[in-house]
């Protein structure tokens, strides 16, 4: 049955392919695995109250990590069996795969074991590959190595089990749950088994850790599981020891943290006082996506079949929940501005330096040209003409260089054709007006429109001959005056077909902005302004412009010709452009996403500096309706306009729409399997 088919729970996490994951510490008692046995399950049943599908416990957990030679101790041996036998029972009723520590014997030597348990039963047993035995560690005095046991099997609870460095633990009924298991120094080593486990399928990667602290430590912990996750697009579950452990030589923190594709998405406070965990819903889609679209992933796979082809697969039931159970993972309202301050600024300054930079060896490339704008006082021709004036500068360049025209038609407001002289004054650059109207009336009567008989008709055909107008007389007066016509229409615009096809604002020279979303745009301005990049007066027309609706200024009459209100709001838009783009995601689950992500304008954090004023709230069946419009737009429509796009620099690690780069389309698709999924949201459970 295909995924179209199944009855939708629209606000299930486990519907839109996400799997819950906690990474669990807590008190340790020294020796004693029957205490640290009722601990395990006492979190355990926490986790799965929460819906939780994977929950990670510390290294030796059963035992204490620095329990030493008392791990060679029969009657704490003992002890372990019979309190892993008592999790195993006690898992039967219960959601979550349990990862816990144990040392287990096995032939002639005691190995350091993950044990997999779920709902009444060992999945399997994974050792740890590389036991320590410098510095502080000396663990090889009473562990051995797993690193080569492959295809084996151990007896534990009176029954044998698979064992081994090659188990992979698959969910049959959550496409892409896949866990892997390594211990605490597996990760350190240089190729970790975590990194074979992923090419072999694996894409939770769980690390039950001892770990002592030292000073410095957590953050190289960090550092490991961040590269860890981004080399293997995968998520990682890092869990480890803390109150309780000996304190005899070392201290430990309890450090627990999930990280996703380089992301971190949960942590919890160290040097805790009571079980605490991280817990995060991880997107199986995302990392599935992400391996699709990295072809050198499986390149590499390819390279290491040898190692990677011969992983098992132990399959399970895990039966998740269909209910609500909210979502446990950060959002971002808007995934082209962050809304960490430091993140916002570092991205604000490598995206308007992306385009400046691009700009200076172009111009540099072709003989040094002059630079011909057309200047609205809207957003993007705002932008465009401050990159140019940047990068004038960097080029040792006059700004009279540029060529800026303001270009009044029907409909020009005098407020943004105020703010766009005085921004042409302010920035120093060779200014002019030229009135496009007469020009658009004869042509209008020409061709025989209404308008020209006096009637008021404002139809596509209007507008167009005003946009198409100005990009020809700026193309004639780039070649009358040896310029290149510099292009401001943003990624949003090319994603929605929002522009003039041919001789109108979809051409130009070169378009600074077509890697730019206009989310971006608004909070590249206001970073321009906050950094100090140009005069104060500079600045305040900046804050102007910030300021006015986004418009066309096409149609006469209206009080404002307001772009939002006829293909819907640039908020949604661009999430639904990111995660398009980016993931590949189907509508149904980008509305599930959004919903999460705008249907509060008081939770999660906002990016910094955005008005309170447009801190909105969209609910389901207005993010629905907009999703329906960015579908057929996107997909069925606009492609034709975006191939025949003109040069510009990809700026956003969420894509570009270069035919050239990020999205190779036909011109000739359609919106039909888009438009299916989204149909889903008309069946039962999609009420809230």
């Amino acid at each position: 049955m295909s995924l179209g088919e199944v009855p939708l729970n629209f606000w299930s996490i486990y519907q839109h392919g996400f799997a819950r994951v906690a990474a669990c510490t807590g008190h340790t008692v020294i020796a004693d695995p029957h205490a640290n046995a009722e601990a395990v399950l006492r979190q355990a049943r926490r986790c799965a109250r929460e819906g939780v599908a994977v929950a990670v416990f510390p290294e030796l957990g059963l035992t204490g990590y620095s329990i030493e030679d008392l791990l060679l101790q029969d009657a704490v041996l003992d002890d372990v069996e019979e309190a892993l036998g008592t999790v195993v029972a006690g898992s039967a009723d219960l959601l979550p795969v349990l990862v816990v520590g144990a040392p287990l014997r096995h032939r002639h030597r005691i190995y350091n074991c993950a044990v997999i348990v779920h709902r009444g039963r060992i999945l399997g047993v994974a050792p740890k590959s590389y036991p320590p035995n410098y510095r502080e560690f000396y663990e090889r005095r009473q562990i051995a190595s797993g690193e080569d046991e492959r295809g084996g099997s151990i007896r534990v609870g009176g029954e044998e089990v698979p064992f081994g460095v090659d188990l992979l633990f698959e969910a049959a009924d959550v496409p892409g749950l896949v866990l892997h298991a390594e211990i605490c120094e597996d990760m350190w080593v240089p190729v970790p088994p975590s990194a074979e486990a992923a090419l072999a399928g694996a894409t939770v990667l769980a690390n039950l850790s001892g770990s002592p602290i030292t000073v410095g430590r957590a953050e190289d912990r960090r550092l490991l599981c961040r590269a860890a996750s981004a080399r293997c697009l995968a998520a990682y579950v890092y869990s480890a020891a803390g109150l309780g452990e000996s304190t005899t030589d070392l201290s430990w923190d309890g450090q627990t943290m999930i990280y996703e594709n380089g992301v971190l998405l949960a942590e919890t406070d160290r040097f805790p006082l009571d079980d605490q965990y991280a817990v995060a819903d991880v997107d199986l889609d995302l990392l599935r996506q992400e391996r699709q679209r990295t072809g050198t992933f499986d390149d590499n796979r390819r390279a290491h079949a040898t190692r990677t082809g011969d992983f098992r697969r132990v399959r399970f039931q895990l039966d998740p929940p269909t209910t609500d159970l909210g979502l446990k993972r950060r959002v971002e309202r808007l995934p082209f501005v962050p809304a960490d301050p430091e993140r916002l600024a570092l991205d604000c300054y490598e995206a308007y330096n992306i385009q400046v930079a691009g700009l200076q060896q172009r111009l540099a490339a072709i003989g040094g040209p002059k630079v011909v704008i057309g200047v609205s006082g809207g957003l993007d021709s705002t932008h465009a003409l401050i990159v140019a004036a940047r990068a004038m500068d960097r080029a040792g360049r006059p700004r009279s260089d540029i060529l800026a025209f303001t270009l009044p038609g029907f409909a020009t407001s005098d407020h943004t054709k105020d703010n766009a002289h005085k921004l042409m004054n302010s920035l120093g650059v060779t200014a002019a007006e030229l009135d496009i109207t007469p020009t658009a009336r004869l042509m209008l009567k020409e061709m025989g429109h209404p308008f020209a008989s006096g009637e008021p008709v404002y139809d596509v055909t209007f507008e167009n001959v005003q946009a198409g107008l100005r990009t020809d007389y700026l193309f004639r007066l780039a070649n009358q005056r040896g310029g290149i016509v510099l292009g401001t229409g943003d990624l949003s615009e090319l994603a929605l077909g929002w522009s003039t096809y041919g001789v109108g604002d979809q051409m130009s020279h070169y378009n600074v902005n077509s890697g730019v979303p206009k989310t971006l745009i608004q909070h590249l301005i206001r970073w321009v302004i906050g950094s100090g990049q140009f005069d104060d007066e500079t600045g305040r027309t900046l804050a102007a412009i910030l300021d006015t609706e986004i418009s066309p200024e096409l149609v006469p009459g209206e009080e404002m010709q307001s772009t939002e209100s006829k293909i819907g709001p640039y908020n949604l838009h661009d999430f639904t452009l990111f995660h398009v783009l980016r993931y590949g995601f189907r509508p149904s689950k980008i509305a599930f996403l959004a919903w999460h992500a705008w249907h509060d304008p008081e939770a999660g954090a906002w990016p910094p500096g955005f008005p309170e004023a447009k801190r909105v709230a969209y609910d389901l069946a207005e993010i629905r309706r907009w999703l329906e419009v960015f579908c057929r737009r996107f997909f069925a429509f606009a492609q034709f306009k975006r191939s025949a796009m003109p040069n510009g620099p990809k700026v956003s690690a969420g894509g570009s729409l270069s035919p050239r780069g990020d999205w190779r389309a036909p011109s000739d698709g359609n919106a039909a399997a888009w438009l299916r999924d989204l149909a889903r949201f008309d069946m039962p459970g999609t009420e809230k």
